[in-house]
């Protein structure tokens, strides 16, 4: 053969294997991981941990590519998006399964139901946990964990010591039929109000104060227009992390469970930021000597956990008797 035709015969060669070469190595599984807060936040930062181990462990074969502070959807619309596979994952609050049809996720937003870590995490790392995300399947939705933010305080321009003290108190909450019935327990007004809105909404007067883990209170400021926030952990406030299941389902075995994986560690990751960022959120309120820091006595919170009672009894059936009593019995809690 002479040279030119062992020349041609080379370059056919080469031309032949680019595809070969192009099946050999195929395009990696993207993940588009939606959220609505910062990336500064607990959940901003778990996302972006859990995207760094994914793509390590599964050697490039997986992309996490994530959208914080609502780039690709807002609150409302990121659950449809989910659903219809526009997105794979999210991160949404506990109250957002609501509108879903999922009331059994409002048990979460009842006052007092859990008094420390330990007893959330039996419900949350428990049975009654896992039952709960199982009913999202039906919705098309497979829950992988939940994440923690945090336990709430309240504030106000006035202090909060005594269920008499928010007697006409405007108080901004989430959407939450709970959250309105706890507020009216304690003879407040209920606001609902966008997250985004709250600070404006405390500086003019059109709310006299809110509820939020101290990490919310302290990155947006509110504790700079409320003299006040006392330290009631009188509430608690989380998320689920979802994917949609066709998607889910649809992963090769070895990936699936490798991404099982990186969500657990993923998860101990976020609840660790959480609490971190609490202590230091509150101690930061502190250092600005802009609020002054309330903390309840042992009769105090014994006072509020009595009248918030009473949104137990309103929204029991509401959320389903059976889950309300497997989460008692997994907490301890007892009703007044």
């Amino acid at each position: 053969m002479s040279l030119k035709a062992c020349l041609k015969a080379l370059a056919m060669a080469a031309a032949l294997a680019l595809p070969l070469n192009a099946v050999a190595a195929p395009a990696p599984i993207v993940i588009k991981f939606s959220h609505v807060v910062a990336q500064n936040t607990p959940k901003g930062q778990a996302a972006d941990y859990f995207k760094k181990i994914a793509e390590e462990r599964t050697k490039g074969r997986v992309k996490v590519e994530v959208y914080p502070n609502s780039q690709l959807y807002k609150d409302k619309e990121e659950m449809e998006a989910l659903q219809l596979g526009a997105v794979q994952m999210l991160a949404p609050s506990l109250a957002k399964f609501a509108p879903l049809g999922v009331r059994e996720f409002e048990v979460f937003d009842l006052p007092f139901i859990f008094d420390n870590y330990q007893e959330l995490h039996k419900v949350t790392q428990g049975p009654v946990g896992a039952k709960l995300l199982k009913k999202l399947e039906p919705k098309g939705i497979i829950g992988l964990a939940y994440w923690d933010n945090g336990f709430k305080v309240m504030s106000a321009n006035k202090p909060l010591r005594s269920v008499a003290d928010f007697k006409g108190q405007k108080m901004r909450i989430q959407s939450s039929k709970v959250l309105d019935s706890q507020m009216r327990a304690m003879g407040a007004i209920p606001q609902v109000m966008a997250f985004s809105e709250v600070y404006q909404a405390l500086q003019t007067g059109v709310v006299n104060g809110t509820e939020n883990p101290p990490s919310n209170l302290y990155t947006q400021k509110m504790h700079e227009v409320q003299k006040y926030v006392t330290l009631s952990d009188h509430g608690y406030l989380g998320y689920a992390v979802i994917v949609n299941k066709k998607f889910w389902e649809g992963l090769p075995a070895d990936i699936r469970t490798t991404l099982t994986a990186c969500m657990k560690d993923a998860t101990k990751f976020a609840n660790d930021v959480a609490k971190k960022d609490n202590d230091e959120a509150l101690a930061g309120v502190k250092k600005s000597g802009r609020s002054q820091l309330i903390a309840l006595t042992p009769q105090e919170r014994a006072a509020w956990k009595k009248a918030m009672d009473k949104a137990h009894k309103e929204n029991t059936s509401r959320i389903g008797a059976d889950i309300v009593k497997e989460v008692y019995a997994a907490t301890g809690y007892t009703a007044n």
